[in-house]
């Protein structure tokens, strides 16, 4: 099973990378597959690449849920 995780892109850097928070957690992620990707949108993170765009909304009702499970959230942190 995948699970694609949202993050909010909170800095752009060299090379289609960028800077993500997750959760409170910073990582870098690819920005190839969204290159459309601004600071402060939320994308969808798999395996290391941001694979879509999506609103705050449902970026937000995602990762309540991640915070239900704890054992999910503690993976992320």
């Amino acid at each position: 099973m995948c699970l694609a995780i949202p993050a909010r892109v909170t800095e752009l850097g060299e090379n289609n990378l960028a800077t993500v928070d997750i959760l409170g957690v910073t990582r870098e992620v690819s920005l190839d597959l969204t290159p459309q990707a601004a600071v402060d949108d939320f994308v969808l993170i798999h395996a290391g690449f941001a694979i879509e765009v999506v609103s705050e909304e449902d970026a937000q009702i995602t990762l309540d849920l991640i915070k239900q499970m704890p054992e999910l959230a503690d993976e992320m942190a």
